[in-house]
């Protein structure tokens, strides 16, 4: 094991319920971060004097300074000290973010928004292994269910409010919230989670040879083709319960799938550290399901709230799943299979939005069902034979 997985003290038996919320709310800002200007996008492109297609690229622009970055910046940095890498992408992200909210200019909103993108990703490939390292062996899936559950909050609930906060108090109001709460983060962090060595030089191995890892593959194949098959129904629900007679509703429907992803993480933290797999394969199968009926039964209100809350069950627990599977499957090489999930998952982001509007113009928002149950048929398969690394039915 190398010096950046070996505890710096004895191994802790009971969670750090502050250090990990701490770390929640780090995932709560910087996810929050990156879908707040799809809520606040006439105000953004008036103020700016841009088209809202224009603006809408700031989220498209964070997505890549995340996937672009996240693996070159582990690499460079892997012999800093965890905690003082971790300040400091925090610090980064609250100055850029900082710009955005200040800057009259189109083009110095983007550089911010990139280097936004950059900052987070940099703390993204860390905090899921922060969790690992602050939880005794048996309650590591829970730690990070803990630090995940920052994400759902963000799309049910932050996303929503910061909305409405931003229509009534100004946009730019609202991205300086978003940096007062990455200063007390900051804080909070420095004060509650406990520090951890560096890679040493000579222990250190190229980023992308992780790749070679039993088990890497899988876990990073199903991250990209799932988060793929959500995003591109995610980007576009309101287009397509417009489409099903339900576009005064999308609020309604976000709702009940924010609400049944909060249940999902505690489903998941509950059972992920003795079944894992299990529920890997049931949360594909319920994204499935719900698409099936999104895709055969939409001319229903209640069946398409019943879908969302069916989708909300099986994506709710899906960043929990994930990272924990990726840092199994690592070893030794865990944060470097962490940048990798994480570059990833921001580029399936980033295509789900395209791959989204060339379907949504060339075939109609009826087509993104029948695409997330394509999708969601190699992911199935992929986990199903990665039984023995990747997604074992036993954990070794």
């Amino acid at each position: 094991m190398s010096t950046i997985e070996r505890p710096t003290a004895v191994e802790p038996r009971t969670l750090p319920v502050p250090a990990l919320l701490a770390l929640a709310t780090a995932v709560f800002v910087t996810a929050l971060t990156e879908t707040l200007p799809a809520g606040v996008l006439p105000a953004m492109s008036a103020d700016l004097g841009v088209s809202e297609s224009a603006m809408g690229q700031s989220v498209t622009v964070y997505a890549i300074g995340t996937a672009a970055t996240a693996i070159p910046l582990t690499s460079a940095t892997a012999g800093w000290r965890r905690k003082r890498l971790l300040v400091a992408a925090m610090a980064g992200f609250a100055v850029a973010n900082t710009v955005t909210a200040l800057s009259g200019q189109y083009a110095l909103t983007m550089a911010a928004r990139f280097a936004a993108g950059v900052a987070a990703g940099l703390a993204w490939a860390l905090l899921a292994g922060f969790a690992r390292r602050l939880a005794p062996r048996h309650l590591q899936g829970k730690a990070i269910a803990i630090v995940m559950t920052g994400i759902p909050v963000a799309l049910s609930l932050g996303v929503p409010a910061g909305t409405f906060l931003g229509r009534v108090l100004g946009w730019w109001v609202v991205f300086l919230l978003m940096t007062a709460l990455a200063v007390i983060v900051v804080g909070w962090i420095a004060a509650t989670v406990a520090d951890a060595p560096g890679q040493r030089a000579e222990g250190r191995t190229p980023v992308l040879r992780a790749l070679s890892v039993p088990g890497v593959v899988p876990v990073l194949f199903v991250t990209l083709v799932l988060v793929l098959a959500h995003t591109v129904l995610y980007a576009y629900v309101a287009p397509f319960l417009d489409g099903v007679g339900m576009g005064g509703s999308t609020d309604v429907v976000l709702l009940v799938f924010g609400a049944a992803s909060l249940l999902s993480i505690w489903i998941t933290g509950a059972w992920i550290n003795r079944r894992l797999r299990a529920l890997t394969i049931a949360a594909v199968l319920l994204v499935a399901v719900a698409a099936a009926a999104l895709a055969l039964l939409s001319g229903s209100p209640a069946v398409v709230c019943a879908a969302a809350a069916l989708w909300g069950l099986g994506w709710g627990g899906a960043p929990t799943l994930l990272q924990t599977a990726a840092g199994q499957a690592g070893g030794e090489q865990a944060d470097a299979v962490q940048a990798m999930l994480v570059t990833l998952w921001n580029a399936a982001m980033a295509a789900g939005g395209v791959v989204g509007g060339i379907l949504l113009d060339r075939y109609g928002a009826g087509s993104f069902p029948w695409t997330v149950l394509a999708l969601l048929l190699p992911v199935l398969a992929v986990v199903t034979a990665a039984r023995t690394h990747g997604f074992p039915a036993r954990r070794g």
